[in-house]
């Protein structure tokens, strides 16, 4: 696949978890992907990532890039840039969070197998989240 053709690939990949259509992710990644963001509980393969965007999605309302960047070359393809959304509240890496607006900076690292997504990197900067929406507060 072109370098074109792997930026296209996560677009739709994007666009597939916002709308949370888990039927999108057949076409899109290979059914052994390995999501190396998920959570270790998580089924393996891209059933967890199914599983993730059916579940885990949810609670981030209207999240999407405000900001986003996307480097490809060969068969890798880095997304950078700011997400923000509404927490709807609840539990999140271990403290349980009130809802509220936040905005992150993340990026996603994937690579590509035969036009399809085969295995998917995230640092995200979850500290800066938990503060926004006061799970985590300053001392001093």
């Amino acid at each position: 696949m072109t370098v074109q053709q792997n930026r296209e690939l996560i677009r739709r990949f994007d666009e597939a978890v916002a709308a949370g259509d888990v039927d999108a992710l057949d076409e899109l990644c290979t059914q052994d992907m390995v999501n190396h963001a998920l959570a270790p509980d998580r089924p393996k393969g891209l059933e967890g990532t199914r599983e993730f965007v059916r579940t885990g999605m949810p609670q981030f309302q209207a999240d999407g890039w405000t900001e986003s960047v996307l480097v490809a070359e060969g068969d890798h393809v880095v997304q950078f840039g700011v997400r923000a959304g509404t927490w709807r509240g609840g539990p999140f890496l271990g403290f349980d969070v009130n809802p509220g607006p936040y905005s992150r900076d993340v990026a996603f690292c994937y690579r590509i197998q035969d036009g399809k997504i085969a295995e998917r990197w995230a640092i995200r900067d979850d500290l800066t989240m938990l503060r926004q929406l006061g799970a985590i507060t300053s001392q001093h």
